[in-house]
C-alpha cells in the first residue's frame, strides 16, 4: 500500500499514524479539501483498528433506527460519564457522544457495511450488546477490522491522501508558538496542521509500568493484543513541548485465565458452566459480565478471582483452540497453573478457600441455572444477549478445576495527549497548542477506567480522527494569524 512522496514536499495537514484514527482523520481532512500526507512508522496500515472486530458504540444511527432502537446522544454521554464517575472529561466525552452518529453514517457512506440486525458478538455483524448500557450501541462491520480499515483505505486512496509507510515522527516543528510540522529521520516535512494519531503505549512495557500500574497484577501471565506500533510515541512528544497528558492508570485489561495467551479468536472461550468465586470462595459476579465492568469488579475482589468447573465441562470444550482445549486443561494442570481434585472440598483445600463457602457456592449456582434464573448477579440476561440457554448443566462431575482469572490481556490504554471537545492538544497550561490535534489512543480525555463496552475504542479513533481532520483542514484553510480562539 505504499506510494512514493517527496517528504520535503509542504502539506496542509500531515496526520501521524495510519490505524482507524489516522486513516479517518486523513480522509476527513482530504474530504475537507485539504492537501494530507499520512505517516506510519510501521510496514503496514491499520493499528490496532485492524485487529479488532471493528464494533463500534454509537448512538441515534441508522442502523439502530431501523431495529426500533429509540437512543440519543444525551442519553448516550449520561450512561458514559456515569460509568467513569464523571471523572472523564465533560466536554470531549459529550463531543464524542454527539458525533459518534453521524460517524456510522459517514461510514456507511464509505462503504462500510453494518447490516440492520440483531447481532449476539462481536463477531457478528449487525448491533449488538456492547457493554451494560440500556440500549444496544454496538455496530459491527462486515469483516470486522479488517475489512473496516480496507474500506478506509480506500477512501484514502480515491482521495489522494499520500501515504509513506515506514516513517517514525520523531519529533514536533513547533515555530512561533504554532505547530509547523514533523521531523522525520532529521528531515521536515511542513504543514500548518498535525494530527497525532499513533496510537497508545500497550507495546513498550516501561511505558505501560509507567502508566498502567494495574497491569502487574497479571505478573507473568500478562500478554499484549495491540499492535505492535502502540509504543507511546504522544508520551515523548507531550515530554518534549509541555503537553497535558490525561488518563494516567487507566486502560482495558479484559479477564482472562492465568494460562491464556491469546485474544478468545484464537484462545477459544471457557465453558458456560462455570462459577467465578473470590477469595473468600464465594462466588462474587456474573461470569459473563461485559468488560466494561469486569475489570473492576476483579479490583474490587483483590485483583483476582477463581473460576471453577467441572470435567463435564472441561470434555465439552471444542477443540481445535489454543487455550480453553480439554487437553490443554489437563496440561496446564500437570504444569500446577489448573488446580484439580475429585472433589469440590479437596479443591477448596488447593485453593485455600473455606470448603463450606465453595461447595454452598456451587450447590446454589446449580440450582439457579437448573431454572436458567440468576437471581444473585442476572448472569442469564448476559447469556441471553448473547443466544445462550441460560438453564447451563450442573457442576457436579469430578475431577473438579479452579483456575485464576486475571486482568491479563492488554488491549489498548487510554493515557493520551489532553484534548478539548475540538480535538486541540492542551497544553500543561490548559491552552490549545495551535496546529496540534489527537485522536484515537494518543487522545486523553474519554477513554476512562471504565471502558463503557465493545466498541469503545474503535468508535474513539474514528470520531475523533474524523474531527480532527475536520478541525485541522479547517486551520489550514484559514489565512490570517492564530491564536487559539481562531481556527485551530
Amino acid at each position: 500500500m505504499s506510494e512514493s512522496h517527496d517528504t520535503a514536499h509542504d502539506y496542509d495537514v500531515i496526520v501521524v499514524g495510519a490505524g482507524g484514527a489516522g486513516l479517518a482523520a486523513s480522509i476527513s481532512a482530504a474530504q475537507a479539501g485539504a492537501r494530507v500526507l499520512l505517516l506510519e512508522a510501521e510496514d503496514e496500515i491499520g493499528g490496532s483498528t485492524q485487529l479488532s472486530a471493528g464494533l463500534l458504540t454509537a448512538s441515534a444511527t441508522s442502523v439502530q433506527e431501523s431495529l426500533g432502537v429509540d437512543d440519543s446522544p444525551l442519553r448516550m454521554f449520561q450512561h458514559y460519564m456515569d460509568l467513569n464517575g464523571w471523572r472523564v472529561r465533560p466536554g470531549p466525552v459529550r463531543m464524542f457522544c454527539e458525533e459518534s452518529g453521524s460517524a456510522v453514517e459517514w461510514l456507511l457512506e464509505l462503504g462500510v457495511e453494518i447490516p440492520a440486525q440483531v447481532s449476539r458478538s462481536a463477531h457478528e455483524p449487525g448491533l449488538t450488546r456492547a457493554g451494560v448500557e440500556d440500549v444496544w450501541r454496538g455496530h459491527v462491520p462486515k469483516d470486522q477490522g479488517y475489512g473496516l480499515v480496507q474500506v478506509l483505505d480506500k477512501a484514502r486512496a480515491r482521495l489522494h491522501v499520500d501515504l509513506a509507510l515506514g516513517s517514525r515522527v520523531e519529533d514536533l516543528v513547533v515555530r512561533d508558538g504554532a505547530v509547523q510540522g514533523v521531523v522525520i529521520e532529521g528531515e521536515e516535512a511542513t504543514a500548518p496542521a498535525v494530527v497525532i494519531a499513533s496510537g497508545g503505549l500497550a507495546a513498550d512495557a516501561d511505558l505501560v509500568r509507567r502508566f498502567l500500574p494495574d497491569a502487574e497484577v497479571a505478573g507473568d501471565a500478562l500478554f499484549v493484543v495491540a499492535a505492535p506500533g502502540c509504543r507511546g510515541d504522544h508520551v515523548g512528544i507531550a515530554e518534549r513541548h509541555d503537553l497535558a497528558l490525561f488518563g494516567q492508570g487507566w486502560g482495558l485489561l479484559l479477564v482472562t485465565a492465568e494460562f491464556q495467551r491469546y485474544h478468545h479468536w484464537q484462545s477459544g472461550f471457557p465453558p458456560a458452566s462455570r462459577i467465578h468465586v473470590g477469595l473468600d470462595g464465594r462466588r462474587c459476579m456474573d461470569e459473563d459480565a461485559p468488560y466494561a465492568v469486569s475489570p473492576g469488579i476483579l479490583k474490587d475482589h483483590g485483583g483476582w478471582v477463581w473460576s471453577v468447573f467441572d470435567d463435564d465441562a472441561r470434555t465439552s470444550l471444542p477443540p481445535g483452540y489454543a487455550d480453553w482445549d480439554a487437553d490443554r486443561i489437563l496440561e496446564e494442570a500437570a504444569k500446577g497453573v489448573v488446580l484439580r481434585a475429585d472433589t469440590l472440598e479437596e479443591l477448596a483445600a488447593l485453593m485455600d478457600v473455606p470448603a463450606d463457602h465453595l461447595t454452598a457456592s456451587v450447590t446454589r449456582f446449580n440450582a439457579l441455572f437448573a431454572n436458567g434464573n440468576d437471581e444473585d448477579f442476572l448472569r442469564h440476561e448476559s447469556l441471553a444477549a448473547k443466544g445462550v440457554d441460560p438453564h447451563l448443566a450442573p457442576i457436579e462431575t469430578g475431577p473438579f478445576h479452579a483456575v485464576r482469572m486475571l486482568p491479563a490481556e492488554l488491549v489498548c490504554t487510554h493515557t493520551g495527549l489532553e484534548v478539548d471537545a475540538r480535538t486541540r492538544v492542551l497544553g500543561t497550561d490548559g491552552r490549545a497548542l495551535p496546529g496540534l490535534y489527537a485522536a484515537g489512543e494518543a487522545a486523553g480525555g474519554i477513554l476512562g477506567e471504565r471502558y463503557v463496552g465493545g466498541g469503545n475504542s474503535v468508535a474513539h479513533a474514528l470520531v475523533l480522527g474524523r474531527v480532527a481532520g475536520r478541525e485541522a483542514a479547517a486551520r489550514a484553510a484559514a489565512s490570517s494569524p492564530r491564536t487559539e480562539e481562531d481556527p485551530a
